[in-house]
């Protein structure tokens, strides 16, 4: 089975790596992540070389929801896809560009909104297709409001021994600073 953190970005798939890893679960990473996003720059390939995934067996990684719909038959997945408010997604990677120096104040991001939406659909649509995936879908903010609750939910999924108050440790609402009001 391979263990597989999605989401769109921004929507606390670093926070949930860092949960599992915490609670026992080896990651497939690059090793060099001192912020701990856990990310493994090879993933980038899955759409040219999707055999490169065989790598995350027994394992979890992070693949990016725009990567998901390049996982070959073959495996045995549990998805645990993070949700978060569209809103919210937008207002966080805006920051982001602004920490960069990317950012280009003034852009309608209704765009890009209606563009993310129509990716979900897709990406729901290829999951459901799959008989050999399994998708809990997590909401961001329940993880920060209950994450006890949601690390028990993510060790059934997962049928996996987690140590669930090593998972809750991971949680800091204080990192929680795109709300939307």
């Amino acid at each position: 089975m391979i263990t597989i953190v999605s989401g769109l970005p921004r929507s606390g798939t670093s926070l949930m790596m860092q949960m599992l890893t915490a609670g026992g679960m080896s990651a497939v990473s690059d090793g060099d992540n001192p912020k701990g996003y856990l990310e493994w720059e090879r993933v980038k390939q899955l759409p040219k070389d999707p055999s490169l995934i065989a790598e995350a067996e027994g394992k979890v990684v992070k693949v990016i929801s725009q990567l998901i719909l390049s996982l070959p038959d073959g495996h045995d997945y549990r998805i645990v896809f993070m949700q978060r408010p569209m809103p919210e997604v937008l207002k966080s990677l805006d920051e982001m560009l602004k920490r960069r120096g990317t950012y280009e104040p003034g852009g309608d991001t209704s765009a890009i909104e209606e563009l993310f939406q129509r990716h979900l659909i897709e990406v729901n649509r290829f999951l459901a297709a799959k008989p050999n995936t399994k998708v809990l879908r997590v909401h961001y903010h329940r993880v920060l409001r209950e994450p006890q609750t949601v690390a028990e939910e993510v060790t059934a999924f997962l049928g996996a021994p987690l140590d669930i108050k090593a998972m809750v440790g991971q949680v800091d609402g204080s990192l929680y600073r795109n709300r939307m009001k």
